[in-house]
This record gives C-alpha cells, structure tokens and sequence, in this order.
C-alpha cells in the first residue's frame, strides 16, 4: 500500500526521492583543491618505501629499523582520524583541514632535515597526524556533502589518492633514494598553497539525516547497532588487508610461479593502477545504482580473480582485476554507513581508522599464514579473505534494510 504523501514501501536497500536543494559544502575550486589534497597525501604514503634505502645509508639503519618509518606515519595517520573527530562539529571545518594541512607540511620538511633517526620518527608521525585528518575529513565533507552524488564524489576523489600513491614512487626513482630530503621537502612546500582554497569549504557542514536526500525511519532493523558497526569495521580491516595483501606479494608470487622479477613489479604497478581507474570508473555507475549492489559486484569479482590468481598463465591478468573490483569498496562504503547509521557520528572515524590498522595488521598476518601454506597459496589465502568480505556484506544488506 502506497501513501500519497510519503515515499512508496520497496524492498530495495535504498529508498530515494526527489531531495530539496542541498546546502553546497565545497566551491569548485574547493573540490579541485579537495583532488589535490588527496594526490598529496597518496604521495606521501608511497615515498616512505621507495626511500628506504636512503633512510638506510643516512642513519645506519637495518631494515626492520627503516621501515619503522611507514609505521609511525601510520600511527600518526590514526591519531588523525581520531583527532579530527573528536573536535568535528566543535571547531571549524576550515581551521582543522588548515591545521591538517600543516602538520603535514611541517611533519614532512622536519622528516627531512631531521638530524638523526628518533627525530625523524616523531616528524613522519606528526606527517601521519595531518595525513589522518585530511583523509578522515575529506572523506566525510565528501560523503554528506552531495547528496545523491556523493558515492560518485568520493570515488573521484579517492581516485585521486592513486594517482599520488602512483606518483610517489616515480619522483623517488627520478631524483634517486639518496635525495628524499628534497622530494619531502618539494611535498612540503605543495601544501601550502591549498590553504588559500579552504574558503571554499563550508565551515559548518550539514549533518547527514539533513542532506542524504533519501528517507529513513533511522532504525537498523533485525540486528543492533552495534553489530552492523561491528560488521563494517570488519569489511574495512578485511578489504584493506586484501589490497596491501596483493601489493606487498604480488611480485615474490608471480616470480615463484615463474615470471621474471622485472615482468613482476610492472604488473603489481598495474594492480595499483586499475585501482585508481577502477574509482573513476564507477563514479558515473554510482549514479545509477546504490553502494549495496556496487559493493556486492565488487566482492564477488574480488573473489573471482583472486581464485583465477591460483592459475600461473592467467595470474598478472587476475591481479590487475582484482584492483579494479577492490578499488569502489572504500569510497562507496562511506555514504552506506552515514545511511545505514545516520545517528552513530563516530562511525566514520572508526572505519577509517580501522582500515588502516588492517593495513598495519595484513602484512604480519599474511606472512604467518604463508609460513605455514608456502607461496603458492597467496591468491587462495587471499581469496578466502574477499569471500568474507562478500559474507560481511550480504549480512550488511539484510540488516540495514530500511522501513
């Protein structure tokens, strides 16, 4: 029975009608400088890595030591999530992304001029601190931000994180491991100017029961809130160590099935590649259909060509897959979780925290589970994890169906 006043009763996950003019977030070229922002900080995820070497010969380090400082930019990367929304609603949007903005400046030249290892340490996570609250806040700016469009927002701009993250390693190999105080320092400097493009950013966003443009009684039905937050934080972790999980042994699992080391790099640059396609690519699917049957199609075809992956012929082709269905998963999860929990403001922040702690946690645990099965079961192990994902996400669409 239809009501003539209200929205028809369907049994699609997603109900939408025509929504009243929606209060503007960002100004054009606050978009545009939103884009850049998330080149900057996929950059400066990609540079700790191919500069270690560097790291190596100016301090004297062993490798565990080195890479110790990915991990503090990681740490930092959490703080920041956390920071930020704790202090969302209370202070200013435009004077915490400024902020943001400037501990990453500031973190990135001080890792670079850092006389010896501890202070370079406390610089890359002072960096991480203004990378969490940049990506935490843009992320939600984007995912309230646009109503309807606003999958389709976050996956252009989570595309441009790919682009960073391609270009990160390439300025390295250019000015070689040995100059990376002036590749972060040049990153520094490529801060500054996004400051004078915050004006563009509404300081007062509107909450998400205000602008989704879509009808909900704001009930989770048949499971409680806490399981559906649980059950997402879950696809986060699972997803997000899937995709570290490829990018860090993709190429020692083409060269054990028989692939040359070169031939291996070049085809894990290609997974992170059809990962940043992949997002905006879908960007105009997102239009058409909702993030539920996005995020399934996704999954599954994660799932698919991660069991074609056990196929030495057909491996490089099924891992390139793999990051074109992975790469919607992020973006698209965001605008279902602000639907699906509209009142849990926090939720935001403890998926994308929780995303990147499962990529902290997936190397470790994908490295004790291949010890025990050997190299060859990469894709199989793998795998297993995406049919969780799927799993997790079939019971999300049950559960948060709305009235």
């Amino acid at each position: 029975m239809t009501r003539p006043a209200m929205l028809p009763v369907t049994s699609s996950p997603m109900t939408v009608t025509s929504a009243p003019p929606h209060p503007r977030v960002f100004s054009p070229s606050a978009v545009v400088a939103s884009c850049v922002g998330f080149v900057l900080i996929g950059v400066l995820q990609a540079l700790y890595g191919p500069a270690i070497p560097g790291f190596r010969a100016e301090f004297g380090l062993s490798p565990s030591a080195a890479g110790l400082g990915l991990s503090a930019h990681f740490v930092g990367g959490v703080a920041g999530v956390l920071l930020f929304d704790r202090l969302y609603g209370r202070v200013g949007n435009r004077r915490i992304l400024g902020a943001s903005y400037l501990l990453m400046a500031v973190g990135a030249a001080g890792f670079a001029l850092a006389p010896n290892w501890p202070a370079a340490l406390a610089m890359s996570l002072l960096a991480g601190l203004g990378f969490g609250g940049i990506d935490y806040g843009l992320n939600r700016l984007f995912a309230i931000g646009f109503g309807q469009r606003s999958t389709a927002m976050l996956n252009i701009l989570n595309a441009h994180f790919g682009i960073g993250a391609i270009l990160g390693p390439a300025l390295i190999g250019a000015v070689g491991s040995a100059h990376y105080p002036a590749v972060f320092l040049g990153f520094a400097l490529a801060n500054l100017p996004l400051l004078l493009c915050l004006r563009g950013v509404r300081d007062r966003a509107p909450q998400p029961a205000e602008d989704s443009g879509e009808s909900y009684d704001g009930q989770v039905l048949a499971r409680s809130l806490g399981s559906v937050l649980a059950v997402f934080v879950a696809l986060y972790v699972l997803h997000v160590g899937i995709e570290a999980g490829v990018g860090g042994w993709e190429p020692t699992h083409l060269e054990t099935v028989g692939y040359g080391a070169g031939f291996a790099a070049t085809a894990t640059s290609v997974y992170w590649l059809m990962m940043t396609v992949g997002r905006f690519l879908v960007a105009p699917v997102a239009l058409r259909f909702s993030a539920q049957a996005i995020i399934t199609v996704s999954c599954a075809g994660m799932t698919v060509c991660l069991l074609l992956a056990s196929v030495p012929a057909l491996a490089p082709y099924a891992y390139a897959g793999v990051g074109l269905f992975i790469a919607p998963i992020f973006p698209t999860g965001l605008p279902w979780l602000n639907r699906a929990a509209p009142r849990a403001r926090r939720a935001g922040a403890l998926v994308i925290a929780a995303s990147m702690v499962g990529g902290v946690v997936a190397g470790p645990a994908l490295g004790k589970a291949i010890e025990w099965s050997g190299i060859r079961t990469v894709p199989l192990l793998l795998s297993a994890v995406s049919a969780l994902c799927l799993a997790a996400t079939l019971w999300l669409i049950r559960s948060t169906r709305t009235r």
